[in-house]
């Protein structure tokens, strides 16, 4: 039998290209075994079932029968030439340029990529500074006056028409009118359907407010309908709106404006657990306090990160693409929160995903040194700090540890959950013998 020929290529240093030829007579032993097989199912008139001819069996089934052996052997050569190679590729390869006939060498290419050679250097005395954790001049009485305007209390406007900071509550139908753009010989077209829209709120004075809508709904009563006509700006974040001319009907159903209370004792006792103003102030002093040291903390391991990050060389781009969707899907996340249709918004979702991509390779960098530190030292999640996650993230849910478990078992994300505990506490060792400056 021939010997089969495979090449390797280092096209970079995490890229690599095995190439192969297989011998016809490899490539008929595989296409005769896979036509055997059909020739027991194979449904041919004038022929008994398992009694069809293998020469009528390749002749009718011949793509199909092609489609299994290039299913069934490339995996097999592939992982064979890998193993011989002593490669890993971080995602499956993609198998390109295959040619697969009958009486011909099959031949195809398998591009991959593999992780780059990682070396840490010197890490167990890391020298980082920690920006000091102090509080803004007037930052406790920023955070008293948006606690007042949380707590503020809402009053009925009687006797007068809508003002700057008063709230309307309406009704409202828009239509956008259809592109002013006209074709010779053809008719306009049309406006679109009518959107109708209740109980919605605005603020006079608001900045989100769109274009115009202080200045058409300025001295309003209750019960009263007006229609205007808004054009929007042709960079307005949502999308659908953006460069439109909208026509507008609304009718008032009220009006309210609201009313602070007044920073004192009583709103103390109002808002928290304390009795005075001046306890209210230290609670939030402390906590304001908090979160600076933690803020603070949080640069020190930022710094870790981009520390290590550049003694990785490169970063495998398939990892890289992953962190970009990771990232992606978060601001998603996080769009849907607030309440927006990311599909509305005005993003340039190609533009954004470049945008992500120097910190995706950052990242992906310093969590590949970071692992190998682990590796290195021997630091690994036990069964006993798995345990205790998952409780904490079914605490939060408000489910069973076992439910949790088992949904973490279904989604195959365990390893993705010992891996997280792994560089945490890979973190908390590097932290601990670094050398940290103020």
């Amino acid at each position: 039998m021939s010997v089969m020929k495979t090449e390797f290529t280092e096209v970079s240093e995490t890229r690599k290209q095995l190439s192969f030829e297989i011998p016809p007579d490899v490539v008929e032993v595989e296409i005769d075994r896979v036509a055997r097989a059909y020739t027991q199912s194979a449904r041919v008139p004038g022929f008994r079932p398992g009694k069809v001819p293998p020469k009528v069996v390749r002749q009718r089934y011949k793509e199909q029968i092609l489609h299994d052996v290039a299913h069934d052997l490339v995996p097999r050569l592939v992982n064979d030439a890998l193993r011989e190679h002593g490669l890993e590729p971080v995602a499956s390869p993609d198998i390109k340029e295959l040619v697969l006939e009958e009486g011909q060498p099959m031949t195809f290419q398998a591009d991959f990529e593999t992780l780059p050679v990682i070396e840490p250097g010197e890490y167990t005395s890391l020298s980082l500074q920690k920006p000091p954790a102090v509080l803004e001049v007037g930052a406790v009485d920023q955070a008293l006056e948006q606690l007042q305007a949380r707590h503020a209390r809402w009053q009925p406007v009687e006797g007068r028409g809508a003002e700057a900071g008063d709230t309307l509550l309406l009704d409202l139908t828009r239509t956008k009118r259809g592109q002013l753009i006209v074709v010779p010989g053809e008719t306009p077209p049309p406006a679109e359907t009518p959107e109708s829209l209740e109980n919605v709120s605005v603020e006079i004075g608001a900045s989100a407010n769109p274009p115009g809508f202080d200045e058409h709904l300025t001295g309003a009563t209750d019960g009263e309908q007006r229609s205007f006509t808004v054009t929007y700006p042709a960079d307005y974040e949502i999308a659908e709106l953006a460069g439109a001319t909208v026509d507008y009907q609304v009718t008032v159903k009220g009006l309210r404006r609201r009313e602070l209370l007044a920073i004192d004792d009583d709103f103390a006792k109002e808002v928290s657990d304390v009795e005075t103003l001046d306890a209210l102030r230290e609670r939030i002093r402390e906590d304001l306090q908090q979160g600076a040291e933690a803020d603070a903390d949080h640069a020190v391991r930022h710094a870790v990160l981009q520390q290590l990050a550049t003694r990785l060389p490169a970063a495998p781009e398939v990892l890289v693409d992953q962190e970009v969707d990771r990232r992606l899907e978060e601001f998603v996340r996080r769009l849907i929160d607030q309440g927006l249709d990311p599909m509305q918004v005005n993003i340039d979702w190609r533009e954004f995903r470049e945008r992500q991509r120097e910190a995706a390779v950052e990242t992906v960098k310093s969590t590949l040194v970071l692992d190998e530190i682990a590796r290195r030292e021997a630091i690994a999640a036990t069964d006993e700090e798995l345990d205790a996650e998952i409780a904490k993230f079914a605490e939060r849910a408000g489910r069973t540890p076992a439910s949790v478990r088992a949904r973490l078992e279904k989604e195959n994300a365990l390893p993705r959950l010992l891996a997280g505990i792994q560089r945490e506490k890979t973190m908390t060792w590097l932290l601990e013998r670094a050398q940290i400056t103020t």
